[in-house]
């Protein structure tokens, strides 16, 4: 069994992610930044590092992370 991607909650449904929110030294760890749509299913995976993004009071929300397949579409730079 996988372990369950790293999680973000958020309210909007357009996302960023650069793979480094947390990294000391920035975005120049990470990797390019791309934006993500979150569809009717709640979620979205960043397709570089595999980051969840979760819509708070979606259909995602408080489900079982693991057992949910991996939504990348939607990238764009």
């Amino acid at each position: 069994m996988t372990s369950p991607p790293e999680t973000i909650l958020t309210t909007s449904h357009r996302v960023k992610c650069d793979g480094a929110n947390d990294i000391p030294g920035g975005a120049a760890l990470g990797h390019p930044r791309v934006w993500l749509e979150i569809d009717e299913q709640g979620y979205v995976d960043c397709g570089y590092c595999d980051r969840r993004f979760v819509l708070k009071g979606g259909p995602a929300d408080g489900a079982d992370q693991a057992g949910l397949h991996d939504i990348a579409s939607g990238m764009s730079y």
